[in-house]
């Protein structure tokens, strides 16, 4: 399964574009928390008890960052038996390729990394309060604990510099996705400009709620 290059890279494609839908939902909710406390906890607490997110989506969504991660080091594996060097690229052009391009792999594996910490934050927190300490139900308790989050620059600061290295890395994956899909068109023209706009402004905003709720602590 999954023998053919094009396939891998199609797969991948798929997978990044169905994560990036996640991460719009995400960031909606996430930007929430900005201006209405208690929008945020509501969503939050819609979110951590309804049962189809919990046992439809969750699995799904981590299903996806399995493969879509698994794919991306198969084809990095790939280029490099095949041209001896980290060449996971848009063009063929690896001399004049990005950084970010050559390096797709190492900002992924950042990203993952990020992930692991975020889950920790926040997943693991959540399993622990109502499964391992079976905690009553609080509807109230979301905003308080994301807040405390950013109490620290440190931790702040590995957030903002994780949403900086995720608009690289959505920069190049948009590029990569959308020809590997073959929209080499007017439809990719759009997609692109829209890509680019996403691909910035969703780790930026992501970037200014934290320092907004790390600042707003002083």
């Amino acid at each position: 399964m999954f023998k053919s290059s094009l396939l891998r890279k199609m797969v991948m494609a798929l997978s990044g574009l169905f994560l990036i839908s996640f991460l719009s939902l995400h960031f909606a909710i996430n930007l929430a928390s900005v201006f209405s406390e208690e929008i945020y906890n509501q969503w939050s607490h819609f979110m951590g008890y309804n049962g189809l997110v919990q046992f439809l989506l969750q699995p799904v969504l981590i299903a996806g960052v399995i493969i879509h991660f698994v794919m991306g080091f198969v084809l990095e594996i790939q280029n490099n038996k095949a041209r001896g060097t980290v060449n996971y690229k848009v063009s063929g052009k690896s001399k004049n390729s990005s950084w970010i391009s050559r390096n797709m792999i190492i900002s992924g594996a950042v990203i993952l990394a990020f992930i692991g910490l975020h889950m920790y934050d926040f997943w693991v927190h959540e399993m622990s309060y109502k499964y391992v300490e079976q905690l009553p139900v609080d509807e109230e308790r979301y905003y308080a604990y994301t807040v405390l989050k950013f109490a620290t620059i440190e931790r702040t600061a590995i957030y903002v510099f994780a949403f900086f290295l995720l608009a690289l890395h959505l920069l190049h994956g948009f590029a990569s996705s959308i020809q590997t899909l073959g929209l080499d068109n007017k439809l990719g023209m759009a997609l692109k400009s829209f890509a680019t706009l996403f691909s910035i402004g969703i780790p930026a905003g992501f970037a200014f709620i934290a320092l907004f709720h790390h600042l707003n602590q002083f």
